[in-house]
């Protein structure tokens, strides 16, 4: 029998009568709210079969009130793990037996994995970021100078603590909530005081989201982050005036649909190089998996899995 292409909280409490027939079964699965859209069955499912770990992943609709039952629910219905996304990520934290440092530093987990009865949170979209960043760039975080646009939101926060983990040459914050990033900035410092020589501008710095302010930053900058979802839509604003982006500059794009953001299309037109967020996905996804099963995750195998149920053929 297929799998249904969402289960919801009743089917969890019943899950043997509900998913029983499923070959190979379902021991994982993502939460979310909404949750019809996700990618992840068709990037995990690729990698379990690959691995021959005869077991498959399915989309969980589980509503906000209903999140501390599912996840109790997890070990009595023999489940590895599961992917948690909006609106959940935060929300999950006091449900859980112990946490990552990443994930307490960001104060979110989008991976929880089933240990002895225990949950252990995880968030990968930090180092997941990581990853993406040096595979598009052949670059480590830690050799660059980085402006982070929307540095006080989840992904941009993961963004930040992850750069900062890898204590890079220098991170900008930017968001339209000053206050937010003033705060994540605060919270950061204290790896960003070390006995590395000062340059001519501050290695950890906020800066308004106003293109003068920013105009100012462009020359020590290496790579742009956003972190935001502006771009997915055709009537969005742009993120930057095209005039500061430079040929020297790396973009990252966390929107990934379209493709080929007006972000990314600026940037390309400026002669710099430039990446959407598609990439973070699969590198997320890759880190879910290897927490759950402590070996390599068959990347290859999420790739060509996330590509197809994207529609984006591979170059």
């Amino acid at each position: 029998m297929p799998a249904k292409d969402v289960y919801d909280f009743n089917d969890l409490k019943h899950w043997a009568s509900a998913a029983g027939d499923l070959d190979p079964p379902a021991r994982l699965a993502v939460f979310g709210d909404p949750v019809a859209h996700s990618l992840s069955p068709p990037l995990h499912n690729p990698a379990l079969r690959a691995a021959g770990l005869g077991t498959q992943y399915v989309r969980l609709h589980i509503r906000p009130e209903e999140l501390a039952d599912a996840l109790a629910e997890l070990p009595r219905q023999g489940f590895i793990g599961v992917n948690c996304t909006i609106p959940h990520k935060a929300a999950v934290l006091p449900h859980l037996t112990e946490v990552t440092e990443v994930a307490r530093r960001t104060g979110t987990v989008n991976t929880v994995l089933v240990e002895d009865g225990s949950l252990v949170g995880h968030n990968s979209d930090a180092p997941g970021f990581k990853r993406a960043v040096r595979e598009a760039f052949s670059v480590d975080l830690r050799d660059l100078r980085i402006l982070i646009l929307g540095a006080g939101g989840g992904a941009g926060r993961a963004a930040a603590v992850q750069c900062a983990l890898e204590r890079p040459e220098r991170l900008v914050l930017a968001n339209r909530t000053l206050d937010k990033a003033e705060a994540l900035a605060a919270e950061l410092r204290e790896f960003f005081e070390d006995d590395r020589l000062e340059g001519p501008v501050e290695r950890l710095e906020v800066a308004p989201w106003d293109d003068e302010a920013l105009r100012a930053q462009m020359d020590h900058i290496d790579l742009i982050v956003n972190a935001t979802s502006l771009g997915m839509k055709r009537s969005d604003p742009p993120l930057l005036a095209p005039v500061l982006l430079q040929p020297h500059h790396m973009i990252y794009d966390m929107v990934y649909a379209p493709p080929r953001t007006r972000l990314i299309a600026d940037a390309e037109a400026a002669g710099a190089r430039a990446a959407n967020g598609l990439s973070m996905l699969l590198w997320q996804g890759a880190i879910s998996f290897e927490f759950w099963f402590n070996r390599d995750a068959p990347v290859e195998a999420m790739r060509r899995g996330l590509y197809e149920a994207a529609g984006i053929a591979r170059k």
